[in-house]
């Protein structure tokens, strides 16, 4: 599994996640904590979640 930062995260080494494809789905973790627990969800979830974060109202 490639992990890849996500373009939204701080350069401070802040609040960052990192993405990765696994099986048509989508892996999240906190990059600072790269041992810690995965959260496995759809592209469409992500994508709705990040709308919703974002002000965007969903599909």
């Amino acid at each position: 599994m490639t992990w890849r930062k996500a373009s939204r995260s701080g350069s401070d080494g802040g609040a960052c996640v990192e993405l990765a494809g696994v099986d048509g789905k989508v892996a999240v973790r906190d990059s600072k904590d790269s041992n810690g627990p995965v959260l496995i969800v759809s592209r469409r979830a992500l994508r709705d979640a990040v709308r919703l974060a974002g002000g965007q109202p969903g599909s």
